[in-house]
């Protein structure tokens, strides 16, 4: 105990940054409502830019078109180095109120968090287009808080972890006798109650909601910079600290600076604790990863924690009245999926190998996306956890295959069940989840499964990955390997179109059939669905169970065209991008999913584009979270509902161009020839 006692403290590092992240998690939902999911990366983006700045004095800044970098100081100190990146911190937490999160006031929480998801995005690419790929990333970090280790109950605690507790109980301190007693905490309190109510007594929510995203963009730079010689600096994984920041922020009930505090430190102290029992004890097998076991903690407390605290049905004075994208109904589904049919087949048959491997990765991308459409565009379920499912999958496929001897297509139909009962279970707490809540639950499942379960050698093959079996049916070789220009094989790509294809027309038919409208007037209104008799918790079991055997096949398309998979073919971030991407293309449409397959990455539009002078796929992530940005800010139909609409505005101005003129009594009559023309049009 002795032992564990000391190692709680080490976790002292860890947890303090988790529970800085959480604090001003909690800022910025206190003055707008709103977990901003980018939160971590925003903080990764500024404490790069310290360390770059510390190292070379230049300034590296954070919108893609402008020059990447400006010098500022020669020889830059500590102090020097850390007010500029404050003040930049600053300027980009009031870019990103005022261009992102105002203008969703009144959004729908989809939209709010693809918003988020977006900037995740955006951050995520600005680093490593701005840092590792210029080599930027192999700056010195050096930590700038006293040195020095002192033992404790006989383990070495370095000092600068007392000093980050310290900080962080010291801003916690701060923060809450701010909103507690002075004008701009109570402001900003009355201001998050009620809008309106504070405009009547003369405060400026806008504002008041401004300053406090300034301060926690500030407070998330400062504290990755300070953690960053402990809990590290990576580009890919640094980001990702958000899942249990959100852990910490449930626990502190999104509103209470102490117990969010508390609760994030103890959550570092836990996991430190968790790995040294993991690292020591000889009864847990080597093939389970380390790193998993502390995943999985804030999993376990998010889950917890929502289970808790959700309601079967949403309370009255939580009702979204906000207008989700509308989902039309499918007028002929044989004639649209006949069309797709002839022409990828075209494709498939003229491409040369570039283009129509291109095309194959979009096929496999829209059956992917299609998962999206039914869950979140037909039922309002936001879920980041598809790609987790697809990788189980995936990899279930491969292993049922090499060792167990299943032949296809038993293995992968036998893997897709395996997906679809974990996708169902993972869809049990949106029985009593929506939103954003359900976003953070699927988010810190999807690193739960990515840490614990694709890490494990036992399941993944460790870091040389797992070979996929060639998929044959009798006697036919259905694989995607050929040697030279006859790589990837036409027979491959018409085995994923016709998935494709029953995979569309069964979501059309899903979007016209009685369970489609009931799962739309789940999405639209939950109270008034039950009061109508409607089951909404088979009807969101039902929309996780069909989207995760969608999910699941595309996993196994994904498996057959990579041929060899690793962690990183279903990762988190991965499952990010296919979101954003079917947002953008429409994500209350089965045509959505389709333009999403256009848009992924290595699709067919990045290979039309590979040569030109636009650089697609080098600057993909950060096209993709900019225009999930704009769409969810001024386009929330997408690209679908765009096309709708343009086709609709046209089908107008023909019937106006080809109706009959009127009357020339009506004409003269102004009262009756605008009601004439009101009962023609």
């Amino acid at each position: 105990m002795i032992d564990y006692g000391g190692y709680l403290l080490l976790g002292l590092g860890s947890g303090a940054v988790i529970a800085s992240l959480a604090l001003g998690l909690v800022l910025t939902y206190r003055a707008s409502g709103v977990v901003n999911f980018a939160h971590a990366a925003t903080g990764m983006y500024l404490a790069f830019a310290f360390y770059e700045l510390r190292e070379t004095g230049d300034l590296v800044l954070p919108i893609l078109g402008l020059p990447s970098r400006v010098h500022v100081v020669d020889t830059p100190t500590v102090f020097t180095a850390f007010l500029t990146i404050t003040v930049l911190s600053a300027i980009v937490g009031l870019l990103v109120y005022v261009l992102v999160f105002r203008p969703l006031r009144a959004a729908p929480s989809v939209a709010k968090v693809a918003a988020s998801l977006g900037l995740l995005l955006y951050f995520q690419a600005l680093v490593q287009l701005r840092f590792d790929q210029q080599g930027a990333s192999n700056f010195s970090v050096t930590s700038v808080l006293p040195g020095g280790a002192v033992d404790v109950l006989g383990v070495r605690v370095p000092v600068d972890r007392f000093w980050l507790a310290g900080l962080v109980l010291a801003v916690t301190a701060l923060l809450w006798a701010i909103f507690r007693y002075t004008r701009f905490g109570l402001s900003t309190r009355a201001a998050a109650e009620s809008e309106k109510g504070a405009l009547l007594v003369g405060l400026a929510p806008d504002r008041l909601a401004a300053w406090n995203w300034m301060a926690a963009t500030m407070l998330a730079g400062a504290a990755l910079i300070l953690t960053a010689p402990v809990a590290g600096l990576n580009s890919t994984t640094t980001s990702l600290l958000i899942v249990p920041a959100l852990a910490a922020l449930l626990l502190g009930n999104l509103s209470s600076f102490p117990a969010t505090a508390i609760a994030g430190l103890g959550i570092g102290m836990a996991q430190s604790v968790i790995l040294r029992v993991v690292t020591t004890s000889a009864w847990i097998p080597d093939w389970v990863p380390r790193g998993g076991v502390q995943a999985g903690l804030p999993f376990l407390v998010i889950l917890v924690v929502m289970a808790r605290r959700g309601d079967a049905l949403p309370t009255r004075d939580s009702l979204a009245q906000a207008r989700f994208p509308e989902s039309r109904r499918p007028v002929h589904p044989i004639v649209m999926v006949a069309v797709l049919g002839v022409v990828a087949s075209i494709g498939l048959l003229t491409f040369d190998s570039n283009a129509r491997l291109g095309l194959i990765i979009t096929l496999v991308s829209a059956v992917i996306c299609l998962s999206y459409v039914v869950l979140t565009g037909f039922v309002g379920q936001i879920s980041v956890a598809q790609m987790a499912i697809a990788g189980i999958a995936g990899f279930m496929t491969a292993n049922l295959s090499a060792d167990h001897g299943i032949g296809f297509p038993f293995a992968p139909l036998l893997a897709i069940a395996i997906a679809t009962g974990i996708g169902l279970l993972a869809g049990l707490p949106a029985v009593r989840l929506r939103g954003m809540n359900l976003a953070i639950a699927t988010l810190a499942f999807a690193v739960a499964v990515e840490e614990l379960v694709f890490k494990s050698t036992a399941f993944s093959g460790g870091l040389g990955g797992t070979r996929v079996p060639r998929p044959e049916l009798f006697g036919l070789d259905l694989g995607i390997g050929a040697r030279g220009s006859a790589y990837p094989r036409v027979e491959f790509g018409f085995f994923v179109l016709v998935i494709l294809l029953l995979a569309t027309l069964a979501v059309l038919n899903l979007r016209r059939s009685r369970t489609g409208l009931r799962w739309l007037a789940v999405r639209a209104n939950e109270r008034a669905a039950a009061a109508a008799g409607i089951d909404v918790r088979s009807s969101k079991l039902a929309a996780f169970g069909v989207s995760s055997a969608l999910a699941g096949t595309g996993g196994v398309l994904l498996a057959y065209e990579r041929q060899t998979l690793s962690v990183d073919s279903f990762s988190v971030l991965l499952a990010l991008a296919f979101l954003a991407l079917t947002y953008l293309g429409g994500i209350s449409g089965a045509g959505g999913a389709i333009f999403a397959g256009v848009l992924a990455t290595g699709g067919i539009l990045a290979v039309s584009l590979d040569g030109t002078a636009v650089d697609f796929g080098k600057y993909q992530y950060a096209w993709t979270g900019v225009s999930l940005i704009l769409t969810a800010v001024f386009n929330p139909e997408g690209i679908l509902g765009a096309w709708h609409q343009g086709v609709a505005r046209a089908r107008a101005s023909i019937r106006r161009a080809t109706r009959p003129p009127l009357p020339a009594d009506s004409e003269r009559s102004g009262a009756a020839g605008q009601q004439l023309e009101d009962v023609n049009g």
